[in-house]
């Protein structure tokens, strides 16, 4: 019999309508990718070994001259910013004072500020900021040009497709590539939720990013403790001195041989599965949920697309006919059974994103939102 380790617990599962939400896990792991992990942990490797072939085959998976698997894509993040001062100083990241990190700089446009920017924030780096959050004053090449200097050791560009929670106000990542290039400056690229599309493994380091970096525990659907950074060769001379098992800032960040394999698993079959097949499923169960509540008067469906991160995957939001309820609602899908989990779209309606989803859930999904609908029209009786 399987274990069931929540159970044991005490833990309440739950159906992840969210979407790869770090909160409520990222994604599932296919069977084989467990049985990788599972397989890996069994023996002992000499990790530096483990590393140089499977890095190597992630190269080549992804189109990419190199690759590199870290403890997630904050964790890359952090690396990637330290490989770029050591590589602006030509020596091991370590062996710097703290008044040649200090001194050291990373651009980032203010339109790209959020949370994850504290991975380079520890560094204890000087953050240069261009432009603005908005279009009043649009930013142009020249304030780029303008804030790369002599202690310039990087520029950070978070990719994000129209659509998503990015603010306006920054350069297109062409635009920041053509300049960066010119000064010899590398750009670090946090794409962490950028698949789907597949191509952007290879496609945004093809634009000339030294390094770009993906979450392994999203769409990925590798170890949730996982990220993939692929790029240059060049650079990646400098990641691989900085980065686990080399002592210094990358030791903070241990991965062990089981992410290692699984995030290599994970990405075999990312690449090899059918992206349109995929996509027409989606669209098929949204249309359905579409049809399927189009008569009732408490509740619709509505396609949302692209999704809330920018990516060109569809999903779904339900719009009640009550002013404000969406968070009784999300609370509501969270005290029922199955426990729900998934985000507001807005004072009056809640996402739920097939890419998390199997058919059956959906189904069970659409019962609970059917039953909250029912549960509200009565009390307006």
């Amino acid at each position: 019999m399987t274990r069931d380790i929540y159970r044991e617990l005490g833990v309440r599962t739950v159906i992840n309508a969210a979407g790869t939400y770090t909160m409520v896990g990222g994604s599932r792991m296919s069977e084989a990718t467990l049985e990788a992990m599972a397989s890996a942990a069994r023996n002992h490797v000499v990790i530096k070994e483990l590393q140089g072939k499977v890095h190597d085959r992630l190269a080549s998976l992804t189109r990419n001259e190199a690759a590199f698997v870290t403890n997630g894509a904050a964790a890359a993040l952090h690396v990637a910013g330290a490989a770029a001062i050591a590589k602006r100083y030509g020596r091991p990241f370590q062996t710097l004072s703290r008044e040649q990190i200090e001194k050291s700089e990373i651009v980032v446009h203010r339109a790209h500020r959020n949370p994850y920017d504290w991975s380079l924030r520890l560094l204890n780096c000087t953050l240069v900021e261009i432009g603005y959050p908005n279009m009043i004053l649009p930013t142009v090449k020249e304030d780029l040009e303008y804030a790369i200097t002599e202690n310039t050791a990087a520029v950070f560009y978070f990719f994000m497709p129209p659509g998503g929670w990015t603010a306006r106000g920054a350069l297109s990542l062409e635009e920041t590539i053509e300049v960066a290039s010119k000064r010899g400056v590398p750009v670090i690229v946090d794409a962490a939720a950028q698949v789907p599309p597949a191509e952007n493994l290879w496609k945004l380091t093809g634009l000339g990013a030294e390094t770009c970096i993906f979450s392994g525990g999203k769409d990925l659907k590798g170890p949730q403790a996982s990220g993939l950074m692929v790029g240059s060769k060049e650079f990646f001379s400098w990641v691989e001195r900085t980065a686990f098992p080399t002592y210094g800032v990358g030791r903070m960040f241990k991965v062990g041989r089981e992410e290692i394999v699984g995030l290599l698993a994970a990405v075999e079959q990312y690449v090899s599965s059918d992206g349109d097949e995929r996509l027409r499923w989606a669209e098929e169960r949204v249309e359905g949920a579409i049809r399927a509540f189009s008569d009732n008067p408490v509740v619709k469906a509505e396609r949302v697309f692209p999704n809330e991160a920018g990516q060109p995957f569809p999903q779904m939001a339900f719009r009640f006919a009550r002013p404000g309820c969406a968070g009784e609602v999300l609370k509501l899908l969270m005290e029922g059974e199955p426990a729900i989990f998934t985000m507001a779209a807005d004072g009056e309606s809640v996402f739920v994103n097939p890419m998390t989803l199997k058919d059956g859930e959906i189904d069970a999904i659409m019962d609970r939102i059917r039953e909250i609908g029912a549960l509200f029209a009565e009390r307006e009786e």
